[in-house]
């Protein structure tokens, strides 16, 4: 019973790593249908100058700081310098931009700060039986998704940027600076991201560190559903316990076959996601 308790409590932990990447994910493409594959990259950069924050100035909270507001400040670019320009001719352009962005950023990184592991710390005490560490970042992201929950719903800024996601046209007539709003959704998404980015490099960080991460982050918000931001949350947090117990009984070798069989049983039986409400289409 131990060792169960043990395995749900890791994968919650894991789960929240993948809930976080994933309502990342989540959040650009309902604003622009654009799936970030560069969002990985952006996390790892944004660790990468944690680490040399914290490295410089011994304070790990000012490298996490530094991480989340390098975050914002790439997403903001990516959208801004190449997803606009580009977006009106094609989505499909967009989502190479963001492939290629994946591969540059990775090969930046080698090349700044060597493809060999670095020492990368834990918030907190990783020790034990759902340590602090694992409590810091279920609670961070949950934390975030309050806050964004009370973003999008109950201020003036929330209800322009789903508008001008929604109906970006309309929202233009009404004086909504759509191009803004949707740059804006880059740089929360990509906090977001550096945020799962930080939880999930530990113990060592290298260029290739967040590939599986987000793998499994992706997968959770297509089993969750594309369009349904908690659903995805959910979905992170189902593949997670899951995985842990296939590495805990099965082995970890089988993990990533593991969320591919997920996958397919869930778009087998629900293709919009668990927690999305199917929609009529016409023919």
């Amino acid at each position: 019973m131990d060792y169960f308790t043990n395995l749900t409590l890791n994968g919650v932990a894991e789960g929240a790593i993948y809930a976080a990447l994933a309502l990342s994910l989540i959040i650009i493409y309902q604003a622009t249908r654009v799936v970030n594959f560069a969002q990985p990259a952006l996390a790892l950069i944004a660790a990468y100058i944690a680490l040399t924050v914290t490295t410089a100035t011994g304070s790990y909270w000012l490298g996490f700081a530094a991480a989340l507001a390098s975050g914002m400040l790439m997403g903001a670019a990516t959208e801004r310098l190449l997803i606009r320009p580009v977006q009106k001719t094609s989505q499909l352009s967009a989502i190479i931009i963001t492939l290629g962005l994946l591969l540059l950023l990775q090969g930046v990184a080698g090349m700044i700060w060597s493809n060999e592991p670095h020492s990368f710390n834990y918030p907190m005490d990783y020790q034990g039986q759902f340590s602090p560490a694992d409590f810091f970042g279920v609670a961070a992201i949950l934390g975030a998704a309050m806050l964004l929950f009370a973003l999008y719903r109950w201020t003036p800024l929330g209800l322009r940027m789903r508008a001008a996601a929604a109906h970006p046209e309309m929202a233009r007539m009404l004086g909504v600076r759509v191009g803004l709003m949707l740059t804006l959704g880059w740089a929360i998404a990509s906090i977001v991201g550096a945020l799962a980015g930080m939880l999930a490099v530990p113990p060592f960080i290298f260029p290739n560190a967040l590939d599986s991460v987000f793998v499994y982050g992706l997968a959770a918000a297509v089993i969750g559903g594309l369009d349904n931001p908690f659903g995805s949350i959910l979905g992170g947090f189902i593949l997670g316990v899951s995985l842990s117990f296939v590495s805990g009984y099965l082995g970890p070798e089988l993990m990533p076959m593991a969320a591919l069989i997920i996958l397919i049983l869930v778009l087998s039986v629900r293709p919009d996601g668990l927690f999305t409400r199917p929609k009529a289409r016409k023919v």
